[in-house]
């Protein structure tokens, strides 16, 4: 073999250990930037993995960051400009400084460089919306629901702030319109706070019904607030057609398996015991070992008297260990109670009184001192109102 074929065969093994090297720095860098640096270094990003690692370590420990993190970072700058990574430091570091156009300046810098870092978008997110420049920043949330594995949801609190003004809502719908998976997290944000309930309905596609859980969380925000009216009317838009009639009880006869709580039937699987809906009727399976409730629904009752009747089958000599209640929301006690037996004998009658604007009805079990279970059937039940205004 030849001098020169030798010195071929050393440059070739050469580049290939370098290139071998090159790809394990690589990989290391961001999972283990120690390991990085062991193998090289003076690599660009064992640099950059090392200081970046050790500016989030002195951030979560609110401690200063040391001098050599930022001397890593400009080494790594000089030896890989196409590096993004320097240039978010910069970025901080002049945000941190109150210098928000060197900030940007150097946000931009490091999405040019790379158009899909994650931290580049967000930053340049915060920027925008907070020099007024709308249009950027939506952008940039665009950006994130595209490129983040969690739909752009660190954006969510920019957005929901950018929602307390209707002026704003056009661009709002035309982003959530591209980019759904933003709307979902901004509309339940929104849901959750009853001041920005209205933020979240207007935003909403109308034509987006059934079960979503923004709707839900509506629901629920519209609740705790007491206004009660217009929580079932968001209800409403979840059930569907048919479910805002003049019924006092919504699903009397237990068929409804689509529409969800609390303006339909929440109904129970625990320890307590079992309530389904079964062929057109109230399956109940009470254990009997402890006391709680099976099945509840929240109805709005105006005040004055009111009748509930109903039929059993199957065991209805142990149906006193079963109890229909009415409370007033958010009440500590029972506006009146009855056992199953009764209420199915003769009926059960009680009066709403004025100021309680919604009403939960309770179907419960009660454990005796010798446990006995229950399992019956309830149908026909009615609710009627008696007296004026009937």
């Amino acid at each position: 073999m030849t001098l020169r074929a030798v010195v071929a065969i050393v440059a070739a093994l050469l580049i290939a250990a370098q290139i071998v090297r090159n790809a394990a720095v690589s990989a290391l860098a961001e999972t283990k930037p120690a390991a990085a640096a062991k193998a090289w270094s003076g690599h660009p990003a064992s640099e950059i993995g090392l200081a970046m690692t050790e500016i989030a370590r002195s951030s979560r420990a609110r401690q200063p960051i040391p001098q050599w993190a930022f001397a890593k970072i400009e080494d790594a700058a000089a030896k890989a400009p196409l590096a993004a990574e320097p240039f978010l430091v910069r970025g901080v570091q002049a945000q941190v400084a109150g210098d928000g156009a060197a900030a940007q300046r150097a946000f931009e810098a490091a999405q040019w460089r790379n158009p899909r870092s994650l931290p580049a978008a967000y930053f340049l997110a915060d920027r925008y919306f907070r020099s007024g420049n709308v249009t950027g920043g939506l952008r940039e949330v665009g950006a994130l629901a595209r490129l983040s594995p969690d739909g752009g949801t660190a954006a969510v609190p920019y957005l929901t702030q950018y929602a307390m003004s209707s002026a704003n809502w056009p661009a709002l719908r035309s982003l959530f319109a591209t980019n759904p998976q933003v709307a979902q997290p901004v509309l339940i944000m929104l849901a959750s706070d009853v001041k920005t309930v209205p933020a979240a309905l207007a935003l909403a596609n109308p034509r987006e019904t059934g079960n979503q859980p923004w709707l839900g969380a509506v629901v629920d925000t519209l609740i705790k607030a007491g206004d009660y009216s217009q929580a079932r009317a968001a209800w409403a838009r979840m059930a569907g057609p048919g479910s805002l009639s003049n019924e006092l009880l919504h699903d009397a006869n237990f068929r409804d398996t689509s529409s969800p709580p609390p303006f339909n039937w929440q109904l129970t699987s625990s320890t307590v015991g079992l309530a389904e809906r079964q062929r057109g009727a109230l399956h109940v399976l009470f254990y009997g070992d402890e006391d709680g409730t099976l099945a509840s629904q929240l109805i709005l009752l105006p005040p004055g008297g009111y009748r509930l009747s109903l039929r059993l089958a199957g065991d209805p000599a142990r149906a006193h260990a079963l109890t229909w209640a009415v409370w007033c929301d958010k009440a500590p006690q029972p506006l009146a109670s009855v056992t199953l037996d009764v209420a199915a004998a003769r009926g059960w009658q009680f009066q709403v009184p004025a100021g309680c604007q919604a009403q939960w009805l309770k179907l419960s079990g009660v454990s005796g001192a010798m446990p006995q279970q229950v399992d019956i059937s309830i149908t026909a039940l009615t609710l009627t109102r008696e007296g004026p205004g009937a």
